[in-house]
C-alpha cells in the first residue's frame, strides 16, 4: 500500500498562486528595462533571431499536441520533457537576450526566469497529479521536468532511412556560402577589381 500525499498546506498555496501572478506586472517594466540597457549589434541580433526561432517553432509543436483538461498529453515533445511550452519560452527568452548583447540583461532575465518559472512548472504539477493520478505519476516518472530526454535508442533510424538529413545539408551548405558571400569583397562576375596605387588619381565615373 503506498503512502498516503499529504496534501500542501492551503496557505502555501495561496501565497505561490499570489506571487505567479506577479509575473506578467513584474515582467512588462523588466523588458522595457531590458530594452533600455540593451546594446544589440547586427551580428547578436540575427544570432538571437535565430535562437527565438528554434523558441518559437517547439513552443508551435507543443500547442499542437496540447489539449487542455481533455486527457494527458504524452506524446510528441511531452514525451520527452513535460513542459515543452516553458522550454520554449527559454529559448525565446535566450534568443532575446543574445540579441539584446548585454551582460546586464542577461543576468537580469536569468533572476526573472529562476524567479518565476520554477514555481509555475511545479505549480501546474500538482494541477496535472490532482486530476490524473497515477497516470500522471508514471509520466513523471520517465519524463523530465524540463530539460529534456535523450531520445530512445533507434528513433533516429527512420529520420536517416528516408534521407531527410540531405535536406538539413543542404540548408547548411546553403547558409555557409551566404555566409561567405556576405563577408567577400563586392566583385561583379568576371570583373576583377584591383587598387589603385597610392596618390595616383581616381577613375573617372562611368
Amino acid at each position: 500500500m503506498q503512502p498516503l500525499r499529504r496534501p500542501a498546506p492551503a496557505i502555501t498555496r495561496t501565497g505561490v498562486t499570489a506571487w505567479l501572478r506577479q509575473r506578467v506586472r513584474v515582467g512588462l517594466p523588466l523588458a522595457i528595462v531590458c530594452a533600455w540597457l540593451a546594446s544589440p549589434t547586427p551580428a547578436a541580433v540575427a544570432f538571437g533571431a535565430g535562437i527565438a526561432a528554434v523558441g518559437l517553432s517547439i513552443r508551435a509543436v507543443a500547442a499542437s499536441h496540447l489539449h487542455k483538461n481533455v486527457a494527458l498529453i504524452t506524446s510528441g515533445p511531452y514525451a520527452f520533457t513535460r513542459n515543452p511550452l516553458y522550454l520554449g519560452t527559454a529559448a525565446v527568452a535566450a534568443g532575446l537576450l543574445v540579441a539584446a548583447h548585454s551582460w546586464t540583461v542577461a543576468l537580469l532575465g536569468a533572476v526573472y526566469f529562476i524567479a518565476f518559472y520554477p514555481a509555475a512548472m511545479r505549480s501546474e504539477e500538482r494541477k496535472m497529479r490532482a486530476r490524473y493520478g497515477s497516470a500522471f505519476d508514471a509520466y513523471a516518472a520517465r519524463v523530465p521536468l524540463f530539460w529534456p530526454r535523450r531520445p530512445p535508442p533507434g528513433s533516429a533510424q527512420p529520420y536517416r532511412r528516408n534521407g531527410e538529413y540531405q535536406s538539413a545539408l543542404g540548408v547548411a551548405i546553403v547558409l555557409a556560402l551566404l555566409t561567405l558571400k556576405l563577408h567577400s569583397p563586392d566583385v561583379k562576375p568576371g570583373r576583377a577589381v584591383s587598387s589603385p596605387p597610392p596618390g595616383a588619381p581616381a577613375p573617372p565615373p562611368t
